[in-house]
């Protein structure tokens, strides 16, 4: 964990499973893939508990997507912050959603 107390997490959701990845707070910290997790409130709610018990604060965004709101509110409803990216179709990079 290092100097850094805090974790930004990223998932990549679908229908059944999420794919998972978490990077430690600071420049030059490393992605790492954490695995899938099933598309459940219990299989999520099982991660999110485990992730905070490690880090202070965790930073959560996802791909926009039909499968994804109830995630979204998952996360807000367990007191963390969720951003929603959107990819450009222009090949940018990913943007906030609503920052076209």
């Amino acid at each position: 964990m290092g100097d850094y107390s805090e974790a930004f997490v990223a998932f990549d959701v679908a229908k059944t499973k999420h794919a998972v990845a978490i990077a430690d707070g600071g420049r030059g910290s490393e992605v790492r893939f954490l695995g899938e997790v099933a598309n459940s409130p219990a299989a999520v709610d099982r991660l999110i508990r485990k992730l905070s018990g490690r880090y202070g604060k965790l930073h959560f965004c996802y791909k926009a997507g039909p499968t994804g709101y109830g995630l979204y509110r998952q996360i807000k409803a367990l007191g963390h912050a969720c951003t929603v990216v959107v990819t450009c179709p222009r090949k940018t990079g990913p943007r906030k959603a609503g920052k076209f």
